[in-house]
């Protein structure tokens, strides 16, 4: 069996920086993805933070990323990892030797946990407003949630439905100024503070919500669609025997990606830290990868 100098366990924006890295340092480098290659970045209809490319979709951003990984002679393989050891790395297919781990697992989309939500994702019901936001031009949908994504989803699907409900729990929004501004601008885009979702209604189609505010008050609302955008819960359930992991399930690294193993670090969305980002995922591949190469190096 052949051994990989680095696995990397994740394709998204973090992953596949590291895997550029690592082959400019020449190191055999294999890159293993459950899904696609991207990660949540892909569903994104424009990027607007990224320093010196404005405007590209997240799907060109992703694709330009993955070919430019390929290019460099990484080893990509969607395989889905269900365990990792300190020097093996074990997916559905197959079992990989390697001397140094990067998870880049990133993290997956937040569920309310209610009645109905399962049966009806899909119809009427979606955590990706700019894959499904244009099934619903001229007609009535809200989105959950009250940070960066969730007003970005109801912005981009204010040009397309007639009404567009943001329903969040606090009192305030947690997003950044500009999107607030933004907000503002949108004439048909009705806030809904201090309140939850309480029920999903319909049988074969989402038909209507109900909300409940702090005083207990509840109303139901008739919908087309429900877009949820109430965070996200880092895939790190397969490495948490292994590997330190806080309450919520990030892994526990400061900026340096290390783990608690000396061979295995971390990069993206499922690492504590304070900021998630495009361009903190890209950072993080890097910083992991060059700590890699390092152990590598010192290790021969």
């Amino acid at each position: 069996m052949n051994t990989y100098d680095i696995i990397i366990v994740g394709a998204g924006p973090a992953g596949l920086t590291a895997a550029i890295y690592a082959r400019r340092a020449n190191k055999k480098v294999l890159v293993l993805e459950a899904n696609t290659y991207g990660g949540q970045i892909i569903n994104t209809s424009s990027i607007e933070n990224y320093p010196v490319n404005p405007g590209i979709s997240g799907f060109d951003f992703a694709t330009k990323l993955y070919n430019q990984t390929k290019d460099l002679g990484a080893e990509i393989k969607f395989e889905k990892v269900i365990d990792i050891k300190e020097q093996e790395v074990i997916t559905t297919k197959e079992t990989y030797k390697t001397k140094t781990i990067i998870l880049a697992t990133g993290a997956d989309n937040r569920k309310l946990k209610l009645e109905n939500e399962e049966k009806l994702t899909g119809k009427g019901i979606s955590y990706c407003a700019t894959c499904d936001g244009s099934f619903y031009k001229n007609k009535t949908v809200a989105v959950n949630g009250g940070g960066n994504t969730a007003l970005e989803d109801a912005i981009y699907l204010s040009d397309i439905a007639q009404t567009v409900y943001l329903i969040h729990r606090r009192d305030e929004f947690k997003a950044e100024q500009v999107l607030i501004d933004q907000l503002k601008e949108k004439q048909n885009i009705k806030t809904i503070l201090n309140s939850t979702i309480t029920k999903i209604n319909g049988e074969n189609k989402l038909e209507s919500i109900e909300i409940t505010n702090n005083n207990k008050e509840t109303k139901t609302l008739e919908l087309d669609a429900l877009f949820i955008a109430v965070g996200q819960v880092p895939e790190t359930e397969n490495f948490k025997k292994l590997i330190n992991i806080d309450e919520k399930g990030y892994v526990i690294a400061t900026e340096d990606c290390k783990t608690n193993i000396p061979n295995i670090f971390v990069a993206g969305d499922n690492r504590t830290k304070q900021l998630r980002q495009l361009v903190t995922a890209a950072s993080d591949g890097a910083v992991a990868a060059t700590q890699a190469i390092k152990y590598i190096n010192d290790n021969k």
